[in-house]
């Protein structure tokens, strides 16, 4: 899968794990060195979270013997001069706001160091909390429901654990984030999650440190020490440990001579603050918050609304809301929601009530309990203990490393079995990797060594078809070589791969003349006439040799760029000479200042268009069912096309894809829903079936939950996980129960070979809920809009399913008449119910959009 840092926060290298920003990433290698003073110093900031916990928190750093001074959370900020300190400790700090956030970040590019402990920004503003798990590499996840023992991993690389005690405590999942993330303790809890993460920089605890009713004293001295230690300790203790760091004008107090250790008496617990009000909230920051539990709120209730009606049948509408208005007459049934569909739906919402009343008392800490409360609830109770009926594209990236173990047909076999039980329909098989393909190839020179002796995708596309799935051969394109995959095969670092090898001048460099990117990747150059004909004879040669279902065009881009500080791609020879040729000038001599700097950049975005063209033109005049796709950033398409060259609108407007599918990996769910969304708010109609992309690796399951029905509640044709390898057997248990095979319940057809059907099974399943809660009272719209609305919803589903059975010019026009006079309609039936629940008829307007989507995707793929 194309792995690669990028703006999001989220590098995925080798396993696809998250990381820096690019722009981090640039910071910390162009940010000076801070000095550290000889008698360098802690710095442990204090905010109005963590003062009730003050006395206790002052006596443990007394206890471990540092010298420390304190760091008021509103005096961190850029311009704050904190040389004479080594290490920054962040004690159980809540929310920071972005100015703080900035002022963390330029002391870590400067060469400091930082410590957290328990939810450290877990209430901060989406942008500050995305900055913050650049920052730390890791970020709290979610609270573990009971106490857990927590287990220091005493392996080499973190030897630095040795001397820390065992002990059991309540907690949090701490979730690594970074390339340079390592997990230095896990909970012994369901899946041994990840307790303690460090990076080079930082450390992050997953508890709240210094609190007597979480951990024993001597427990959090220990890991505190053992923290210092590794990033080179600081002085002893001083004399004076609850001073400022800073003094009056943010400048830093002159270290006190060292003193010998203090050793506090045992601390006693501090009792809760009453009352406490916490840090404001402003207005802006207060209607995030509530926007997040509403549309959390909105998702539930999603999930149980598809598990309720998932069964076989349909009630007419119509004569479900005569019956429903009866009700209404006879004073028997309320309307709107007078009751509610489940007791967490209940207590949920009672939640948010509590939370406007917090904020209405300008209680900000019981405000963001609140918000924690019930998000966590929310998540711990997901509804994801029975099936549901929804048709859409069940993706898996099955990647190198898994084909590699496997070794033989008979060990894919287990896995494949495990994917089909799971309900997953559709591979992305990876096939050629930095140059190197699985298979026996007779354009490629070289097989993969680890796979020679056998034939992998062989032997997979035998076991997909056998169990009614779909292999699609995921293909890397302008990556020629990893440094990574190198290492692996003993080759040297530095080595170009099998291609590139052979054929130097098809290399595209940098600017500078350098092969490989930051990212350890050399690229092929796309403007090279050669380079392009051996990579289209390879796609046709797996098209042709292979009974694939598709193929999947993976790093269809230039690198990671960013012209700001002359980091740029794609100075080949045959570019250069090209460009000479149309511009006058070699690309090489010109700033990003330049005036044809943009004609430059317009050059390398027409090299990819252009593959992407061709490809889609000779794959589908040698098989026009195979379905072609390709793995894309979510990235805006201005600064995409900038840093990378990657312009799939273009791609959709031509209709040269099948399939889009964008690589959504974001580490929390408001992100991820902004990414999604921002996706289907911004892109072009077309006719390709969008599968936005979910990482896995050390997804919880209750999250894995609520982002699958995010995008159930998008226009979103399916999804795609990455990767075999980090699917957990919560993640698959939890797909076994929702969407696995069931006795005596026909399999969902699959919606990029028989999309009319998965349409009209995927309307059933909306008209159900509609009906659903008619029956329950559920329902409330105007007498007039509900009768107009139930019998449109009745007639709209006879057109779909008459199109579903018998597919022809005739009954898609009608389906698509009636469907787009429906979805004009729809807001004006829904409008008095979407003022009590405009997230749920938003998600009904999206499941519509995502219909029609479905019905031009089968009205050009051809009856």
């Amino acid at each position: 899968m194309d792995k690669s840092v990028w703006i999001f926060g989220l590098a995925r290298e080798g396993c696809r794990v998250a990381g820096v920003t690019l722009g981090l990433a640039l910071a910390l290698t162009s940010y000076p060195k801070l000095a550290i003073a000889q008698n360098a110093r802690l710095g442990v900031v204090r905010s109005q979270e963590n003062a009730p916990q003050w006395a206790e928190i002052s006596d443990r750093l007394q206890a471990a013997g540092v010298d420390y001074c304190v760091v008021n959370l509103s005096d961190l900020k850029a311009g704050a001069n904190l040389s004479d300190l080594k290490i920054l400790f962040l004690p159980n700090i809540d929310n920071l706001n972005e100015v703080q956030v900035a002022g963390l970040e330029n002391w870590l590019a400067s060469g400091g160091r930082a410590i957290a402990t328990g939810p450290t920004g877990a209430l901060s503003p989406p942008p500050a909390r995305e900055k913050l798990r650049s920052l730390f590499g890791a970020y709290w996840g979610f609270s573990l429901s009971n106490a857990a023992p927590l287990e220091p991993l005493r392996v080499r690389e973190q030897e630095w654990v040795r001397q820390a005690p065992p002990n059991v405590l309540r907690g949090g999942v701490v979730i690594p984030t970074g390339l340079n993330s390592q997990t230095a303790a896990v909970w012994r809890s369901d899946g041994t999650p990840p307790a303690v993460v460090v990076t080079d920089r930082t450390a992050f605890l997953g508890w709240r440190w210094g609190t007597q009713v979480v951990a024993a004293a001597d427990f959090d001295v220990s890991w505190l020490q053992a923290t210092l230690n590794r990033y080179g300790g600081v002085a002893g203790a001083s004399g004076a440990p609850q001073e400022p760091c800073l003094a009056s004008g943010g400048t830093a107090r002159t270290a006190p001579p060292p003193r010998p250790v203090a050793r506090a008496t045992p601390p006693t617990p501090t009792p809760p603050a009453v009352g406490g009000r916490g840090t404001p909230i402003s207005a802006t920051q207060a209607q995030q918050m509530r926007q997040e539990l509403t549309e959390a709120i909105a998702r539930w209730e999603s999930a149980l609304l598809m598990a309720e009606v998932a069964v076989e049948g349909n009630v007419s509408m119509h004569a479900a809301s005569e019956q429903f208005l009866r009700r209404v007459d006879k004073g028997t049934n309320p309307t709107g929601r007078a009751g509610t569909l489940n007791a967490t739906l209940a207590e949920a919402r009672s939640g948010l009530q509590a939370f406007d009343r917090a904020l209405s008392d300008r209680d900000y800490t019981r405000a963001r309990q609140q918000v924690e409360q019930v998000r966590n609830n929310l998540l711990k109770t997901y509804p994801s203990d029975r099936p549901i009926r929804y048709p859409e594209v069940r993706a898996i990236w099955f990647d190198r490393g898994t084909i590699v173990k496997a070794r033989s047909k008979a060990d894919l076999v287990p896995i494949f079995d495990r994917l089909q039980a799971a309900g997953i329909n559709t591979l992305f098989f990876e096939t050629v990797n930095a140059s190197y393909p699985i298979y026996p190839s007779q354009i490629a020179p070289e097989q993969n060594p680890l796979t020679r002796g056998w034939d992998p995708l062989a032997a997979a596309i035998e076991l997909a078809h056998e169990r009614g799935m779909e292999l699609h051969a995921w293909v890397w394109i302008f990556a020629a070589a990893n440094q990574r995959h190198n290492t692996i095969l003993g080759q040297p670092t530095d080595y170009p791969g099998p291609v590139l090898s052979r054929h130097p001048d098809w290399i595209a460099t940098d600017r500078q003349g350098s092969r490989f990117e930051r990212n350890q990747k050399a690229f092929f150059d796309p403007a090279n006439p050669q380079v392009r004909q051996y990579l289209l004879s390879l796609l046709e040669e797996i098209a042709t040799r292979y009974a694939v279902d598709g193929i999947q065009l993976d790093y269809i881009r230039y690198p990671f760029q960013d012209p700001s500080v002359n980091q740029t791609y794609g100075y080949g020879n045959a570019a250069r000479s090209q460009f000479q040729q149309l511009a006058g000038v070699d690309p090489v001599t010109l700033a990003p200042n330049s005036p044809l700097w943009e004609r430059w950049t317009q050059f390398r975005i027409q090299q990819v268009d252009s593959f992407v063209a061709e490809a889609a033109q000779r794959l589908r005049a040698k098989r026009p069912e195979l379905l072609l796709s390709a793995a894309v950033f979510p990235i805006p398409r201005a600064e995409r096309l900038v840093r990378l060259q990657q312009n799939w609108e273009s791609w959709l407007e031509r209709g040269d894809l099948d399939l889009l599918v964008p690589m959504t990996y974001a580490l929390e769910n408001d992100d991820f829903q902004r990414l999604a969304t921002g996706l289907f708010e911004n892109q072009p109609r077309s006719n390709a079936l969008l599968l936005p992309g979910i990482r896995l690796l050390r997804l919880p399951v209750s999250t894995a939950a609520d982002r699958l029905q995010q995008l159930r509640d998008l226009p979103a044709n399916g999804y795609a996980l990455f990767a075999a390898e980090n699917l957990s057997l919560n993640v698959e248990t939890l797909l076994r129960q929702t969407q696995g095979s069931r006795p005596n319940v026909p399999t969902d057809p699959l919606p990029q070979r028989q999309p009319f059907q998965a349409a009209n099974l995927r309307y059933q399943t909306l008209h159900r809920e509609w009906v659903f809660l008619l029956q329950n009272g559920q329902l409330n719209v105007e007498e007039v809009a509900l009768k107009q609305w139930s019998l449109q919803a009745d007639l709209l589903a006879t057109a779909l399913n008459k199109l579903a059975e018998t597919p022809n010019v005739t009954n898609l026009q009608a389906a698509q008449r009636t469907l787009a006079s429906f979805e004009q309609q729809f807001g004006t039936w829904t409008r008095q119910y979407a003022q009590e629940s405009p997230e749920r008829v938003s998600a009904w307007e999206n499941r519509l959009d995502a219909i029609a989507r479905l019905l031009r995707y089968g009205q050009n793929r051809g009856f």
